[in-house]
């Protein structure tokens, strides 16, 4: 973070910033825990597609779901080369990577991921006019945006195209593309939906604590590519690298999040997953040696060679 923005940030919040380290972010922005002067934290999220966008939608999932408080939002300003920024109020709680990584009794990380998954199904409770992606802070949804099931087999073409060569063969690749094709007519039952999506639930983006013997949701983070869609999608996305979970809260993410899922469909596990072809296209695109990118490409690699339904 640059010495200029930390001095906007401070005229911003009226109290001078007086220390910074950076924190996890995410591909597109840089995120930093910031001391500010008479004691207290404030997290800034800098740079990013559009931070007004995102700050309008953590506003529509906090009737919902727990999410930080939006304390400013400051535009870029081209002509001093100065980031777009948001400042968020910093919310104490362990990050559930952190949490899962320790292990731990296989019936209490049931009743984590229970948690957990009735808390991701509340997010789709947010309901909009359409589907599509957000244009503005106020969350209009693009026009004229084709269904899932048609956009999937191109956009698959697309970016295993623009893969690294080393990241997935020629043969993955057509396989892909192929199996993106076979399940692609399943999303016209979900086509119509236009709830909030958030579009990158994962364990680094939740906070949670312990209260007494139970868990709690502290906070959902980083809402930069949400949309309006099928929520099956975010619980696909808790459930792509599950095989590195601990035993125990996969189990009782599934459990909670079919019994609070806000629509009734039966498949929103299958139906998830070929959601979820939309985001592992796009993560092998990402350069070498990015780390989830090579682990969705070993995701692709086992659908491929052990096709689902």
């Amino acid at each position: 973070m640059e010495l200029t923005e930390t001095r906007r940030i401070g005229e911003a919040l009226g109290r001078e910033v007086v220390g910074a380290r950076p924190l996890a972010g995410g591909f597109s922005h840089e995120t930093s825990l910031l001391s500010v002067a008479g004691g207290g934290q404030v997290v800034a999220r800098l740079g990013g597609a559009d931070p007004a966008v995102e700050a309008a939608v953590m506003a529509a999932g906090r009737t919902r779901v727990p999410v930080p408080e939006v304390l400013h939002v400051l535009p870029a300003e081209p002509a001093s080369d100065a980031r777009a920024m948001m400042l968020l109020e910093y919310v104490h709680g362990t990050p559930l990577s952190r949490t899962l990584a320790l292990g731990g009794d296989p019936a209490d990380l049931r009743a984590l991921g229970a948690e957990v998954g009735r808390v991701v199904a509340r997010v789709g409770a947010v309901t909009f006019d359409r589907p599509g992606f957000f244009t503005d802070d106020r969350l209009t949804v693009g026009r004229d945006e084709r269904p899932w099931s048609r956009q999937l087999p191109e956009i698959a073409e697309a970016c295993v195209a623009a893969a690294p060569a080393e990241r997935l063969d020629p043969a993955t690749r057509r396989a892909w593309v192929k199996l993106c094709e076979a399940h692609a007519p399943a999303l016209e039952r979900v086509d119509h939906q236009a709830r909030l999506v958030h579009a990158d639930i994962n364990p680094k983006n939740i906070l949670v604590s312990r209260t007494g013997s139970g868990w709690r949701v502290d906070a959902v983070l980083d809402w930069e590519f949400s949309y309006a869609g099928c929520p099956y999608g975010d619980a696909a996305n808790m459930l792509r690298f599950g095989d590195a979970y601990p035993d125990g809260f996969l189990d009782g993410f599934r459990r909670g999040f079919r019994d609070g899922r806000a629509l009734p469909d039966e498949d929103w596990e299958y139906l998830g997953r070929v959601l979820d072809m939309f985001a592992l296209s796009d993560l092998v695109t990402r350069p070498t040696g990015h780390e989830v990118a090579d682990a969705a490409a070993e995701v692709i690699r086992r659908w491929t060679a052990r096709p689902f339904t």
